[in-house]
């Protein structure tokens, strides 16, 4: 297995470091940051530890698309720019893919952060995402070239470009639900608070099966403060 790890990165210099180093604690084929254009140190960060440090417009869905563009592996494992991959999680990768039928997969997630809720909000997504087949960035998506180039690579939508693309996915074969788990941070959920943040996405995730446009999801996510 070769493999071309991605990390969609957007004014992240307080982050990617840890988290490129810790990507470099196993054995990768290549390291690809692709920057939609931060205003930080972002880049300068990325290339002590990155192979290459692209330029992309910015949403991840068009720069994952850019870094798997460039990537030489055979296997790709796209993974966010505040996230703490496992040790170990090579060789679980590769564990996972020497089944011929599974087509990639996702990690367990942990939340890092104060509040109480998340460990609870945490749990929830590595439910719902074993549950159901589908995973969101946080939880590390990793995938066969094959199949990501079959698929046409992420929809470039500004919104639930993770979902639409591993439910894509388990119809071309089996994902693993990997129960190691890469550590993220819990900012997000923490900003809002975590259960206002859980309701909102999940009123998102009914609007998006419904048909809603991703366009008007995004305005929809970005206007709740």
């Amino acid at each position: 297995m070769r493999l071309s790890v991605i990390v969609p990165a957007l004014d992240e210099e307080r982050t990617i470091g840890a988290t490129l180093a810790r990507v470099r604690s196993g054995h990768v084929h290549e390291v690809i940051v692709v920057d939609g254009g931060s205003r930080d140190r972002t880049s300068e960060v990325a290339a002590r530890d990155a192979d290459r440090v692209l330029r992309a417009p910015a949403g991840r869905a068009s720069q994952m698309n850019a870094g798997a563009a460039a990537a030489s592996g055979d296997t790709l494992l796209f993974l966010h720019a505040d996230t703490l991959l496992p040790r170990g999680f090579d060789v679980a990768i590769a564990d996972a893919l020497a089944d011929p039928g599974v087509v990639g997969g996702r990690f367990d997630v942990h939340l890092d952060g104060t509040s109480r809720w998340l460990p609870l909000v945490a749990a929830g997504m590595n439910w719902r995402s074993r549950w159901t087949g589908i995973a969101t960035g946080d939880q590390a998506i990793f995938v066969r070239r094959v199949a990501f180039e079959a698929l046409g690579g992420y929809a470039t939508v500004p919104l639930f470009e993770d979902v639409r693309f591993t439910a894509a996915l388990k119809r071309r074969g089996r994902a693993a639900c990997l129960r190691a788990r890469v550590v993220t941070s819990g900012r997000r959920w923490e900003r809002r608070g975590p259960l206002r943040t859980v309701a909102l996405m999940w009123g998102l995730r009914l609007a998006h099966a419904l048909g809603v446009s991703p366009a008007r999801l995004r305005r929809l996510y970005d206007d709740v403060r």
